[in-house]
Parts: structure tokens; sequence; C-alpha cells
């Protein structure tokens, strides 16, 4: 397994471009803007765009999805039902926070806790891990000890829970139940900013470490 992060949009937000080495088949982590930028690193790495994989239904996560899947007849998985709610409003999101507009849609699937996604020969393991957003999910590769967690956790931080439906309470339990039993040689690329540990967030996060 290989990837590559690409920060795209103002918000600088971490797009993940995975791809299986065996096939050569990749998918799009969280595609929220900059489609040429994203298309041009598909292109470098030679590789054979198969699927959209999405975290949450936040614009600057989501913004490019809808455009690239209808360009490159591509299907979009994720996240949880309870965004729906995130991509309904993806209008409004968009003029809210000067993104380009963008329309709403509905994924290909909903993903829930325990599903799998595959991205040629490898398996991502799916968890909801509610709070940021209420649908919010987390890939997760065990073999590479690997897992894409958009916004739920950051390097010395947290995600945000002041948006609607956002529930401070879920995302600390989310992080603490789900995320940091997978081990703390787990990396992580989070949604913004540089990548991790759930050990060092376990042992030093001051919003959800072991001493908090």
């Amino acid at each position: 397994m290989a990837y590559l992060v690409i920060p795209v949009t103002p918000f600088e937000q971490n797009c993940s471009l995975l791809w299986c080495e065996a096939s050569r088949k990749a998918a799009l982590i969280d595609p929220g803007g900059d489609l040429d930028r994203l298309l041009a690193n598909v292109k470098r790495q030679n590789v054979r765009l198969e699927s959209l994989l999405l975290t949450h239904g936040h614009i600057d996560h989501v913004g490019g999805a809808h455009e690239l899947s209808l360009r490159l007849s591509l299907p979009i998985l994720g996240p949880e039902a309870a965004d729906a709610f995130w991509l309904d409003q993806l209008p409004e999101q968009s003029r809210m926070f000067g993104f380009p507009p963008t329309e709403a849609f509905r994924p290909d699937r909903w993903l829930q806790q325990g599903d799998e996604v595959a991205v040629g020969e490898i398996i991502l393991k799916v968890l909801h891990c509610p709070g940021h957003t209420p649908g919010h999910v987390v890939f997760f590769q065990p073999d590479a000890r690997l897992a894409f967690v958009g916004d739920v956790l950051f390097k010395g931080s947290i995600g945000r829970t002041d948006f609607p439906r956002g529930n401070h309470a879920e995302l600390l339990a989310s992080i603490r139940q789900k995320l940091f039993p997978l081990g703390d040689d787990v990396a992580f690329v989070p949604g913004h900013g540089p990548m991790s540990t759930f050990g060092a967030e376990r042992r030093g996060n001051p919003f959800v470490g072991e001493r908090h």
C-alpha cells in the first residue's frame, strides 16, 4: 500500500491519494477541491482512480467529490448516513465559506461501523467515530498500521464540536474507545496538519491524553 497526502482548498485540508501497488488501483480520501491538482498527482503516480472515500460531510472534505464523480464516473463511498444533512447543506456551506458552488449529493454507499472498503487488494476497515459530525467515519488499514481520521483527532488537538449536531462527549469516546485501542504504533493522517501516532496522542494530547 502507498499513499500521498495532498493539502487542498484554502483550509489546507489533507486529501489522501491511496493506492494498491500490486494492482495500481487507487482512491481519493476527502477530495475537498483543487481537482486539477489532485488529478495531476493521480497521473504522476501512474495509478487508476476507482473510488472516492469521504470521512464526513463538511465542504472542505467533500467539496470536489460530486464533480469528480460525475467527471470520471467514480462511486462515492461514505460517510455514515447521519451526515446526510451536511451533504444537503453543501450549497449553503459553499456560499458561507467562499468555496466554488457545490451541489448537494448522496453517496453511492453510506458506510457503517464494521464495513470494509477495498482499494485493489487493500482492505480498509470502517469505524464510525461521531462527535465532530454525527456521521463521521475513519478508515483503518491494519497491516499498514495506518488510519485516515478526518477531523476526529489531530496532532496535539481534537476536532471541533461547536458545529450543528457536534458532541464533545461522543468525540472523546470515539477517540478513546475506537481509535486508541487500535494500538500506539498506528500512524494517522488527520484532516489538517501533520501526521502523528495514536500512542503520541494518548500520552500527550492536551484534550484527550491519558492525563486528561
